[in-house]
């Protein structure tokens, strides 16, 4: 029996500069308190951060920060997040994608666009035949379909060109 190991290791950018690392003992080492509310006090290597959260969006996981009265804008990425990326699905960003592959091997079994085809976001594009289930590709983005490159009955592996916008 396999078992499933996923690291507790969360990934978090503030202000867009490169990822910081935080294991679950890292997290659980901080001397940290609640004072009140979104109040926080932060004591790390004898300096003292006050840390107020000033906004925060749980779904994507970004909140505003001040810290000693700065404002930082701050994303967390859970495991989760990075085993997605790891394992090659987007979790952001899909807007500028510029061409589709194939996620898995297949059989492409249809085409529903054209060269040149004005497609918007959420248009189903190709369906392929993988593990003996039907699977919708759908645009991630509104665009123009510049070049198909494969064609109803082919074959396809795992990172294969099928489409590209414009």
């Amino acid at each position: 029996m396999s078992t499933f190991f996923m690291e507790k290791s969360f990934t978090i950018k503030v202000d867009g500069q490169p990822d910081f690392h935080l294991s679950e003992d890292d997290i659980t080492a901080l001397d940290l308190l609640k004072t009140h509310g979104g109040h926080y006090h932060l004591l790390k290597d004898g300096t003292s951060y006050h840390i107020q959260v000033a906004s925060s969006n749980i779904n994507d996981r970004t909140y505003t920060l001040m810290v000693n009265g700065s404002e930082y804008q701050t994303k967390i990425n859970t495991p989760l997040d990075a085993l997605i990326q790891k394992m090659g699905f987007a979790t952001e960003g899909t807007k500028n994608i510029n061409t589709i592959v194939a996620p898995m091997p297949g059989l492409i079994l249809d085409i529903s666009v054209k060269e040149g085809q004005e497609v918007e976001e959420d248009d189903a594009l190709v369906i392929l035949e993988a593990m003996k289930m039907e699977n919708i590709i759908s645009s991630p983005r509104a665009g123009t379909i510049k070049k198909i490159a494969v064609k109803q009955g082919d074959a396809v592996d795992k990172s294969q060109l099928l489409i590209e916008f414009e």
